[in-house]
């Protein structure tokens, strides 16, 4: 397969995706005159990092190879919650020229912030991966990511202004107004989550407008995990090439990763970010192939420098090249994180399960709510379901046939017993952000 770096009009490399070919040997010399540095900033100018290191006795000296990053301890989420706002802050505040923030439920947000080059950095990994995938100056993009305090909006934005393309700045919210918009400008290429883009697929439909026939080649979605399943029923429906990109606030924001034209795997922009991959349990690092808890450390950004942050997200750092030539490192699709899964009667449940369940036995993928609750001192899972128009039947038979098929498909996958309820179209609440897909009443001791 002919390399996607490749630009059709001159037949050499974009000049903006040299680094992600640099020769391999050069990469890891580059990442370790960066990880040397991130190390020796965050020790200097963040007590946290400081105490840490100290308390492990370890100086920034001691960093002499890429390894050597397993002396560093680990950075947690609590960590940024613990010293709100700035106390993760590597220089002063006159030099920080964004501020973002989490959109967490419970306590505190966390922030981050960028310095002018830190915003720079960011505009050109999401620009390398937004080449990646295709997208060119020439389109009109429709961002229904959230903007505000949130990373993704302005992120991507950021991403799409320095490729040159058009953007419709749109955020999220206010379907009819998204699909007529796409419509009227003539949107060649999307950004968003993909639940959200679930939720326009169903408000085009009921408007009696086809999104296979608007134009629209590409999107990019992010900011959830979102199966292949999801990914073909959304291709096969509108015709629209879906990337996935990576990233998280506590990084960068999205960037750290991005799929190419291969669409096997995420490329890690190791350039400006460091990833490694431990046992959830040990937090021993384990070797290129295997799957653990990704962590990541960033080694060029000045504001606010992290050392082995632990994500949550569950992975696997591909061991083969992939076939677009790039020398950068990618990982599996994130389908899973420790954080969201669910404890039911001693089984590991992940929402992503559930998902693959519904799509395997309708083809279809209706919206849903996961609900926990307690009943007879045990511990239950119901899946309500929301029946679409094209499921419903007036036979009494026919329902209680879809119940059961969905029923032993997500059973057959989870090995464990769950409740299935069909709701009518309409009557479960819709996304226009992140799914927020389980609600937990279970009562605890």
């Amino acid at each position: 397969m002919r390399s996607t770096a490749w630009n059709d009009e001159e037949n050499k490399v974009l000049p903006e995706m040299a680094l992600d070919f640099m020769p391999e040997e050069q990469l890891r010399e580059l990442q370790l005159q960066r990880l040397r540095a991130t190390v020796k900033l965050a020790y200097e100018k963040v007590p946290l990092f400081r105490q840490r290191m100290d308390e492990k006795g370890v100086k920034p000296e001691d960093i002499k190879t890429l390894k050597d990053i397993a002396k560093v301890p680990f950075t947690m989420k609590k960590d940024l919650r613990d010293t709100y706002p700035y106390g993760l802050f590597a220089v002063d505040l006159s030099e920080v020229v964004r501020l973002h923030a989490s959109s967490g439920t419970t306590g505190k947000p966390i922030v981050v912030g960028y310095t002018k080059e830190d915003m720079e950095v960011w505009a050109s990994v999401i620009k390398r991966g937004l080449l990646a995938c295709g997208f060119r100056s020439t389109d009109i993009v429709q961002n229904f990511f959230g903007y505000g305090l949130f990373t993704g909006g302005l992120g991507i934005h950021g991403g799409f202004e320095a490729l040159g393309a058009t953007i419709v700045p749109i955020s999220g919210g206010n379907t009819e107004r998204q699909v007529m918009l796409m419509k009227d400008f003539g949107v060649t290429a999307l950004a968003g989550t993909p639940s959200y883009f679930l939720r326009i697929m169903d408000v085009a439909e009921k408007m009696g407008i086809s999104i296979r026939d608007l134009g629209v080649k590409r999107a990019m979605f992010g900011a959830e995990p979102w199966s292949d399943g999801m990914r073909d029923y959304i291709e096969e429906k509108t015709g629209i090439k879906c990337y996935d990109i990576y990233g998280l606030s506590e990084i960068v924001g999205p960037g750290v990763g991005c799929e190419c034209e291969c669409r096997d795997g995420m490329h890690i922009f190791e350039d400006h970010f460091y990833p490694e991959i431990v046992d959830p349990e040990t937090l021993e690092p384990l070797p290129d192939g295997e799957e653990g808890e990704l962590v990541l450390s960033t080694l060029s950004k000045r504001a606010m420098p992290i050392l082995r942050y632990r994500t949550r997200d569950i992975t696997a750092i591909e061991k083969t090249r992939c076939k677009c030539g790039r020398t950068i490192r990618r990982i599996r699709r994130i389908g899973r994180r420790t954080d969201d899964m669910i404890i039911l009667r001693g089984v590991n449940v992940f929402p992503s399960q559930i998902e693959t369940a519904l799509l395997r036995a309708e083809k279809i993928l209706p919206n849903y709510l996961i609900v926990l609750d307690t009943k007879n001192n045990m511990d239950t899972l119901e899946v309500k379901i929301e029946v679409t128009r094209e499921m419903m039947s007036d036979s009494m038979g026919a329902m209680e046939k879809l119940n059961k098929k969905f029923k032993q498909s997500i059973e057959q996958i989870l090995g464990v017993s769950v409740i299935v309820t069909l709701c009518e179209p309409d009557s479960l609440p819709k996304s226009e952000g992140k799914a927020k897909r389980v609600l937990d009443n279970r009562k605890r001791m």
